[in-house]
């Protein structure tokens, strides 16, 4: 009978050592980073134009992206207000462009760089916002 009980023994000690040793190997390698930061920019961009793209006007049009599109006057009127609301939608780290046919607003996206990308069409034409990491 004391024969029986001793591999038992050693097998739950065989058993600790392996699973001591995965919690070590487990701590030692870490969890993997994710491989760019591209979806959390592009979720950014995309929650900005929706915001902007169901706003209302401040003068005509259906939606704020309307106006700023509708003309290149309603665009350079537009163009102050539109910088000012994108920037306190996104977050302090992050800069953007907003890019239409009349122009571009924010600042100019350097080369080389990680960006989030979101397009909305308004019966006017595209507006884009492309965003990054400061």
């Amino acid at each position: 009978m004391d024969r029986a009980q001793l591999p038992v023994s050693l097998l739950e000690a065989a058993l600790g050592v392996v699973v001591i040793l995965g919690i070590a190997l487990g701590f030692a390698l870490g969890v993997p980073a994710p491989p760019t930061r591209e979806p959390q920019l592009d979720a950014y961009a995309e929650d900005a134009v929706t915001l902007l793209a169901t706003e209302p006007p401040q003068h005509r049009n259906t939606t704020r992206l309307t106006e700023i599109v509708a003309s290149e006057g309603a665009f350079q009127r537009e163009q102050g207000t539109i910088r000012d609301r994108t920037d306190r939608i996104l977050p302090d780290n992050v800069m953007f462009r907003v890019e239409t046919p009349h122009g571009a607003v924010g600042i100019p996206r350097p080369g080389g760089i990680t960006t989030g990308t979101a397009t909305v069409t308004t019966v006017e034409g595209p507006v884009t916002i492309r965003v990054w990491y400061a």
